[in-house]
């Protein structure tokens, strides 16, 4: 209705309404003796938005206002806009408050109230409400005693009706008072039927019954509801209209008989009978169906008597038949007079109210429509309304701050917009709504959203089915809510300190690295543009035939994987990326992902690797990128099926990966035939990498002879890969052995170009690789000079200078190479916590006899510090030795060098030596890597395992045989893509599926975390690492064009629930987040006892009986698995901890008794 929603047609009718004053009547008197006084003071009996609206009006007639308020509304905005407020029903559950008529009455007389405005809802339409304001001498706003009752009572109202001549839907004269006739109406007019509340409306006690199955449950239902909400459970039954309108028709009638209407309102989009959107007029009604129900509705109430406003509901059948629901006698249009005037002495006739233009009413509720409509609770952390031109809010708890409590409507704000015609006035509706900024709690917006651009509701019909035939309606975008995540998340570091293990207690430089210039316009043209055009082949055509030496930058992987734990962001690497684009074009490539770069970025970073991947693309358009893949492991730790590696595979080609380093720790040649051929059916660049240990230039060491190498590359090569690379982990390779390796490979494969890569552990790598550039290596590869040496690759600027006006001329600018390391040495600083300097001053030419690889040796670093074995280091590395020659002398690279690395810690931690290791085998609880590796699940070791080591740690586990991926079914992409969208949304992309198919449970907590953090992706790495101090003024560009301008404020103290609020200012506006405090929350752990930082599972349960040797649990220490098995049989007495507890060294795990 016009009136109702503040369309155009009501807008005689509101302005003059509105400002003429009260019109209240003694309602226990008969007209004829009615005493009209001024009225001062108005008590609503309700909450919320009704509340506010009539104090409102009230304040504008200078009436003095009265709220009375529950104990769980003593926050509400209605309880602080009146001029005085009460407490009632103290003590009553929350709905019983604003039903206890007694207390009510006496705040009113104890107040000196001359007036109870019921509001809607509650006891709005109980006539003995009405009756007990007449009683006390207090004015009802509303229509007599007699008539509520009459009105209020649908069964009455339906007799009523039936006398005026208005159809009415078949159903029971009067309230049912069992289930029996029920079944008895549902026999005579056959279902479907509905239940409706007698003493109420709104939704509440309505139940539609379709078979004899539903009949008692939902009987039940509708009765508790009505209990619940009105006070009184009486139901009647009616025949159920299939798919109708539902219109409703605002009438005013004055104590003289005079009675107007002020047209129709459509509500039929309705959610369990609770309207969600109306719209005045309705659109494309009959007009003559228009004069019936107006008609009707006047002489209706021309039958009762009906003074005051009102509302007349009938529902319209698809034949255009209406029927009658009932009379809605609330008086929640804030419609009063001052004196006793009829309607026509206020200028309110029929004939000069006119439809004019279109008007919408949605309302804003705390619900969430993915999730059936849920209501939410909480507070609201922003709240900002949409408004402008044509737009009318009505709201009570929408504001900054507010709490929403489980225990009343969820309603947050009516939202009113008008216009010339639907579609205008929709358009103002989706504009207003879009303007909206509620966090904190969940709304409905975007499922109005989605209302309002359907085009069924636009330009034809909708009826009650409207929500639920349209399931597109549900297709939710989700919001960004990106400012108010990232402020909980900075909270987060503030109060509980970084969200990525920190291994050294360093702070991150207060320096920021200066990008170098780069000049406007596209960069030059590289290697990449060779491949582009003349694909694979064609490419490594032009490689073999380039003159000089080329280089593969490894600092966007490999260099920050070796020297800083994998640790830097796509942040810094897309800050100096057109630097390197416009500078470095002639490189052969820049490694840039793969490796333990992707699960690190989800792991730790909380950052997608794919959206690196991508955004890195668009930065460097023409350098090649190179990613390491691990053969049938792709980027993983495990076996996969084949389908998910040649899946992987393809969607890395098509988000921007041009070269695919295939490698298998073991040199194990089915695993690197598959990889192989995933990457070459993606269209990738395939260079088959021989992963080197060992030295051939020591005639005495023969496992990993000159000869064996070059078998392998034979191999390869016949298998059509297209670079053949030498993949030096752990920097072994010698200048005299570079001389033979590379010159006999040359030699062997003329046409196949040559990639060399190692690692600068022993100081040795810049020899090394110019004897492999000497011996016939087309390429390289180095890291910028500040990201170089030690256990990362040989410095760029030293094989540039080094090469500089010979025939190996990289044609690297020397210049250029120091602006880029000027950056990097800059930026190295922001992740001290991280530097390997921290713990290790030097290279170490050691590494020749422990083969320990650069990436691991830095990480068993961090792993001995973060343990407690800081100072063992050297006996680590002793360790290492030994373990792997107790498993067999291996090929050292993720994932075999974890496995070696696992077992020597094992033997550090328990003072193990190889000779015990070997006695004590079939007794001992090795690292879940070692036995996995023991089974089979990485490949055969060249050589083949260790005996008897193998037999006595597996005893009877099982064997695998052959290529570990071979025995796996195929990965359901779809179903695992439906399962990601079930969990996370439709907003699931293929790069997620395949995220989540590499790595389920990192991937699961990346989006849980980014859920609830946002795109922290967008933090400096300061700020990400280590938050911002107080009085720390920062911007944060969200995208092009969006920048966040934040100030930290304070951190409050420590609340009864455990929390801190931090508050900020974003873009100058005050904002507040609460964030639990963990160190708050801690309890210290005081027999079994492990050195270790993580429980991954518990496996056994007090008064659980063990045998020696069974699974007791599994412990985790940085990338390391262990299962620990019960060295006695005997009975589980106590377990100390749960899965994922943080424990110290020697914390008790559980106790077992013989």
């Amino acid at each position: 209705m016009f009136l109702h929603l503040g369309g155009s047609s009501g807008k005689v009718g509101m302005l003059l309404i509105r400002r003429v004053g009260l019109f209240c009547r003694s309602a226990h008197l008969s007209p004829q003796s009615l005493e009209y006084r001024p009225i001062k003071k108005v008590m609503v009996a309700n909450r919320g938005e009704i509340a506010i609206r009539v104090f409102r009006a009230c304040t504008e007639l200078g009436i003095r206002t009265v709220a009375v308020y529950s104990e769980q509304d003593t926050g509400q905005m209605h309880r602080q806009k009146a001029d005085e407020a009460y407490l009632i029903g103290r003590g009553l559950s929350p709905v019983a408050a604003y039903l206890h008529i007694p207390d009510i009455i006496k705040v009113a007389k104890e107040n000196s109230v001359d007036a109870i405005h019921p509001g809607y809802g509650f006891l709005s339409e109980r006539a003995d409400f009405a009756q007990a304001c007449a009683d006390a001498g207090v004015r009802f706003i509303g229509p007599s005693p007699e008539v509520v009752r009459k009105m209020g009572d649908k069964v009455e109202a339906r007799a009523l009706a039936i006398k005026a001549g208005v159809p009415v839907v078949p159903g029971t004269d009067a309230p049912i008072s069992s289930l029996q006739e029920a079944e008895d109406f549902a026999k005579t007019y056959d279902f479907p039927i509905i239940f409706k509340a007698a003493y109420g409306g709104g939704g509440r006690g309505m139940r539609v019954v379709r078979d004899y199955e539903e009949l008692e449950e939902n009987y039940q239902r509708a009765y508790s509801e009505a209990l619940a909400a009105f006070g009184n459970g009486a139901l009647f039954v009616e025949k159920f209209i299939e798919k109708p309108r539902h219109i409703e028709v605002q009438i005013l009638g004055d104590k003289y008989g005079n009675v107007i209407h002020l047209y129709e309102r459509d509500c039929s989009i309705q959610r369990r009978h609770q309207k969600v959107v109306e719209i005045a007029p309705a659109a494309q009604l009959d007009p003559h169906l228009r004069d019936r129900l107006t008609s009707d509705s006047v002489n209706l109430a021309k039958q009762v008597g009906y003074e005051n406003a009102g509302t007349v509901e009938f529902l319209v059948d698809k034949h255009g038949k209406h029927y009658f629901i009932e009379v809605n006698s609330l008086t929640n249009y804030t419609m009063t007079f001052s004196k006793c005037r009829s309607l026509p002495e206020l200028g309110l006739e029929q004939d000069k109210i006119q439809i004019n233009g279109c008007a919408i009413q949605c309302r804003v509720t705390t619900e969430d429509p993915s999730r059936g409509f849920q209501p939410d609770t909480g507070r609201i952390e922003v709240f900002r309304s949409g408004e402008g031109m044509g737009i009318r809010l009505d709201s009570a708890s929408a504001f900054q701050g507010a709490i929403i409590s489980p225990h009343y409507d969820s309603l947050l704000v009516k939202v009113i917009a008008s216009g010339k015609d639907l579609p205008t006035a929709a358009t103002k509706m989706h504009r207003a709504l879009t303007e909206f900024r509620v966090r904190g709690v969940k709304t409905n917006i975007p499922f109005l959203q989605n209302v309002l651009s359907n085009s069924q509701f636009l330009y034809a019909t909708v009826d009650t089915q409207f929500i639920d035939e349209n399931q597109k309606l549900f297709n939710l975008k989700p919001t960004q809510n990106r400012a108010q995540k990232l402020l909980h998340y900075l909270g987060h570091v503030m109060v509980n300190g970084p969200v990525t293990p920190i291994p050294v207690k360093a702070k991150s430089s207060s320096v920021d690295p200066v990008v170098p210039s780069v000049s406007l316009g596209e960069p030059p043209m590289g290697f990449r543009e060779v491949l582009l055009k003349e694909g694979p082949e064609g490419f490594a055509r032009a490689i073999r035939q380039h003159q000089g030496l080329l280089l593969m930058d490894t600092t966007f992987r490999d260099a920050h994987q070796s020297l800083l734990a994998t640790r830097v962001r796509t942040h810094d690497l897309k800050k100096i990326a057109p630097f390197v684009s416009h500078n470095f074009n002639n490189l052969f490539s820049l490694e840039n992902w793969g490796g333990a770069t992707f699960d690190v970025a989800m792991r730790f970073l909380w950052e997608c690797p794919w959206k690196r991947l991508q955004e890195l693309r668009a930065l460097i358009p023409n350098v090649p990128f190179q990613m390491l893949l691990r053969g049938a492991n792709a980027v993983g730790y495990t076996n996969y099926p084949d389908n998910a590696v040649f899946k992987f595979c393809e969607v890395a080609k098509e988000n921007g990966m041009d070269i695919f380093r295939v490698f298998d720790s073991l040199n194990y040649i089915p695993n690197m035939l598959l990889g192989m051929e995933a990457a070459g059916t993606a269209g990738g660049v395939v260079e088959a990498a021989i992963s080197y240990t060992g030295d051939v230039s020591d005639p005495m060491r023969q496992k990993y002879s000159l000869e064996y190498y070059l078998k392998l590359a034979n191999e390869l090569v016949k298998a059509g890969t297209h670079i053949l690379a030498i993949k030096d982990m752990a920097g072994l390779l010698k200048p005299e052995a570079s001389r033979l390796l590379i010159g006999a490979l040359r030699d062997r494969f003329p046409d196949v170009p040559i990639h060399v890569h190692t690692h600068d552990t022993a100081g040795a790598g810049v020899a090394a690789m110019l004897a492999c550039a000497h011996a016939g290596a087309d390429i390289v590869d180095v890291a910028v000079d500040s990201m170089a040496g030690m256990t990362s690759q040989p410095s760029m600027g030293a094989i540039v200078a080094c090469t500089k006006g010979t025939k190996l001329d990289t044609g690297v600018s020397l210049d250029r190479v120091f602006d880029y390391s000027e950056y990097w040495e800059v930026a190295r600083g922001l992740y001290a916590p991280f530097d390997c300097t921290a713990t290790m001053k030097s290279g170490n030419a050691d590494v020749y006899e422990n083969e320990i690889p650069g990436g691991q040796y830095t990480n068993l670093h961090f792993q001995a510090h973060s343990m407690g074995l800081g100072n063992k280091f050297k006996e680590v590395k002793k360790a290492y030795v030994e373990a792997n020659k107790l498993l067999g002398d291996l090929i050292k690279v993720t994932p075999s060098s974890k496995i070696v690395g696992d077992l020597a810690q094992f033997m550090v931690q328990n003072s193990l030596s190889r000779a015990e290791v070997e006695e004590r085998a079939d007794e001992l609880s090795f690292p879940l890597s070692v036995v996995e590796f023991l089974q089979g699940h990485i490949g055969i070791p060249h050589g083949g395992f260790p005996e008897p080591f193998r037999s006595k740690v597996l005893k009877s586990l099982p064997r695998i045989e052959g290529r570990p991926g071979a025995s796996l079914p195929p990965m359901d992409f779809e179903a695992l893509e439906s399962d990601l969208r079930m969990a996370h949304g439709d907003e699931i992309t293929p790069e997620d599926v395949m995220s989540a198919a590499m790595y389920p449970k990192v991937f699961q907590e990346f989006k849980e975390f980014t859920s609830k953090f946002g795109p922290v992706d967008c933090l400096n790495t300061r700020l990400f690492l280590d938050g911002p101090k107080i009085a720390d003024e920062f911007q944060v560009e969200l995208e092009r064009g969006k920048t966040l301008h934040i100030k930290a404020l304070a951190l409050g103290d420590l609340n009864k629930s455990g929390q801190r609020e931090v508050f900020f200012e974003l873009n100058g506006q005050l904002r507040s987040v609460l964030v639990k405090d963990t160190a708050a929350m801690k309890v210290t752990v005081h027999s079994l006892q492990w050195p270790c930082l993580s429980l991954l599972e518990v496996k056994v349960k007090p008064g659980q009986k063990v045998e020696k040797g069974q699974p007791l649990c599994v412990l985790s220490a940085m990338k390391m698995e262990t299962v620990v098995n019960s060295p006695i049989s005997g009975i589980i007495s106590k377990v100390h901890v749960n899965a994922d507890s943080s424990l110290e060294g020697d914390d008790l795990i559980l106790e077992i008794t013989e």
